[in-house]
């Protein structure tokens, strides 16, 4: 009779403790289905905020293989491969700038047909004549025989009074050169390139001519085997508007974290696993996700959804655990257009979750 009561004393303390481990355990579970999930719909979002943000349907249709005969082997976009800062850590709460990179394109022939070195670009709708703030034709030359001075002309292609096409001269250098050795040539057309917006109408293109001490012509102005890569290129600066953002307290945690709680956990997007080539940089980033419970007793450290909460105690379904603080990204990207383009797609890293 002892030996049953003991035994029952003992199967009885021993039961609760056997039933808090698998609720414990099924809790656990159900909170790992939850931030997959929300996981998920991040990476969704992600997706669509970027396409909806670039003002595209579909992501563009460019390969690899596309990407190394468009991208320019010049300096400005090697020196923004080689210091590239795939976040951004300043507070957005001043003007910020976007560097937009158009290649040149063969004009119709039978519209420029006596323009032989005639390049037309195609300006993204972003640049405006007030809020540029630095604009450089680049121009490749092909390597001279001999030491020379080649003289370098940009001439403003323009309808005449009486249909014929002319020229006027915007700007013209006389560049040393060695023997054997190609390079590239920038030039200052803030002017011209204002002048075009003001007057789209007049703008068919500008001429290039690079020539050297007998006569030849060295400037890349097309993309010929052997040259791809190296056709002209306009760099354009322009300043953006500011924008501001909002700081809010909030806990970080790891995947292996066993907080309930509202929480930031982190999320490396990787654009080549979505199949994005047409992203030149960053090939990945840091985007984070926010993920866990708004309950009442939680809501302590959320003071404003605290308030919300009495204010509103019959709302719909409470407050939910959502980023309070988002930061922007630089990205290098191909457009529809093949234009490069380098600027900051702005809400792409969450930097604080809170509940609202």
């Amino acid at each position: 009779m002892l030996l049953f009561v003991a035994l029952s004393a003992l199967f009885t303390a021993g039961f609760p403790s056997d039933m808090n481990q698998t609720e414990s355990a099924e809790q656990l579970c159900s909170a790992c289905d939850f931030r997959e999930h929300s996981k998920q719909l991040r990476l969704h979002s992600i997706k669509s905020q970027i396409l909806s943000i670039l003002r595209l349907e579909q992501a563009p249709n460019i390969s690899r293989d596309m990407i190394r005969q468009l991208l320019p082997k010049a300096p400005p976009l090697t020196q923004l491969l080689d210091q590239y800062d795939p976040r951004v850590e300043e507070e957005e709460d001043h003007a910020t700038t976007e560097t937009i990179i158009t290649i040149a394109t063969k004009p119709n022939p039978i519209e420029v047909e006596d323009f032989s070195s005639c390049c037309l670009f195609s300006l993204s709708p972003k640049i405006q004549p007030r809020n540029i703030l630095r604009a450089q034709l680049w121009v490749h030359l092909r390597p001279a025989a001999m030491v020379t001075t080649v003289f370098l002309q940009i001439s403003r292609l323009k309808q005449g009074r009486e249909g014929n096409n002319t020229r006027v001269r915007v700007r013209s250098l006389n560049i040393d050169t060695d023997a054997g050795a190609s390079s590239w040539q920038s030039v200052d057309i803030k002017s011209l390139l204002q002048a075009w917006l003001r007057q789209p109408e007049e703008n068919y293109g500008i001429e290039i001519n690079a020539f050297d001490s007998n006569g030849g012509d060295l400037a890349v102005t097309s993309s010929e085997p052997g040259e791809e890569g190296l056709q002209p290129f306009i760099e354009v600066k322009i300043l953006d508007s500011p924008r501001r953002s909002r700081r809010d307290s909030d806990l970080n945690c790891d995947e292996d974290s066993s907080e309930t709680r509202c929480c930031r956990y982190p999320l490396t997007v990787d654009f080549e696993q979505f199949g994005w080539d047409w992203i030149i940089a960053p090939k990945r980033y840091r985007a984070n996700y926010c993920s866990g419970e708004c309950e009442f007793m939680h809501l302590q450290q959320f003071p404003h959804a605290h308030l919300v909460n009495k204010a509103n105690p019959r709302g719909t379904a409470g407050p939910c655990c959502t980023p309070t603080k988002m930061s922007p990204i630089n990205m290098l990207y191909f457009n529809r257009k093949e234009q490069i383009i380098y600027g900051k797609i702005p809400s792409m890293v969450v930097d604080h979750c809170g509940c609202s």
